[in-house]
């Protein structure tokens, strides 16, 4: 199922949250964003998720025709599909320069058209990405969870793609609508956060840029968006969290 997150004229962005069944792998979600007659697929899956998810591009976009494939990190869940975009689009992949030598690990050698032109490096500090009459913002989330790691914001809309920061895990059977009530979602929140995020540090350094950002919604790559009051709510409780490094103990 998709849902449509923003759309005003020719400018769109849509959620794909229910392709994984069952035990096949963990719940994620992967988006789509077109402008002026370009797009970009965000943090798109792995094999598991290539089939399915082609067929529900073909609602709002032909797979040819993408423009980008915006990866937040290197994860197995985020871009292990990128062999199969490589071979069947035109497709460029956005992502860290830290990991632009890993993510050929997962495109066999004989492989044709998959050379480094393929490739959109970022600079730790992030960078503008062209698409259409727009610009989406590789904003930098540096050790949540990953070393190199980018959530992507369209200033268009006001949504934050954040990657694995604000993640919630939720019943399979779970509507896919925006939380506003933080405080009684911040459970199936906890867990997760503390075990995946590096340090309170990384939180603190997050949250004081997200702060500088006007967002109408928050959107991870498993579970719910978070809309409204939730926003500077969860911004508060990231820029608290002890997590990662904090939690080991000290002999």
């Amino acid at each position: 199922m998709a849902t449509e997150l923003f759309r005003s004229g020719d400018h769109l962005c849509v959620a794909f949250n229910d392709l994984v069944r069952g035990d096949s792998g963990v719940q994620a979600n992967q988006f789509l964003i077109v402008d002026g007659g370009q797009s970009a697929l965000l943090d798109p899956g792995g094999p598991l998720l290539y089939t399915p998810l082609t067929i529900a591009l073909a609602r709002y976009v032909q797979p040819r025709t993408l423009t980008y494939l915006l990866a937040s990190h290197q994860d197995p869940d985020i871009v292990s599909s990128v062999d199969s975009w490589f071979l069947y689009t035109p497709v460029r992949v956005v992502c860290s320069q830290l990991w632009g030598r890993f993510i050929p690990h997962g495109v066999p050698h004989y492989q044709k058209n998959a050379g480094a032109d393929r490739y959109i490096l970022l600079p730790d500090e992030g960078a503008d990405i062209p698409l259409g009459r727009t610009a989406l913002k590789a904003v930098p989330a540096h050790f949540l969870h990953s070393v190199g790691n980018f959530q992507f914001y369209d200033p268009l809309s006001r949504i934050l793609f954040s990657g694995d920061l604000g993640v919630s895990l939720v019943d399979a059977n779970t509507p896919y609508v925006p939380v506003t009530d933080f405080d009684a979602h911040v459970s199936s929140m906890l867990g997760f956060h503390r075990r995946y995020m590096a340090s309170n540090r990384a939180c603190r350094w997050w949250a004081q840029r997200a702060r500088q950002l006007d967002i109408d919604m928050i959107v991870p790559q498993h579970g719910l968006p978070l809309k409204g009051p939730a926003i500077p709510r969860f911004i508060d409780w990231i820029e608290g969290l002890l997590c990662g490094v904090d939690l080991l103990p000290v002999h």
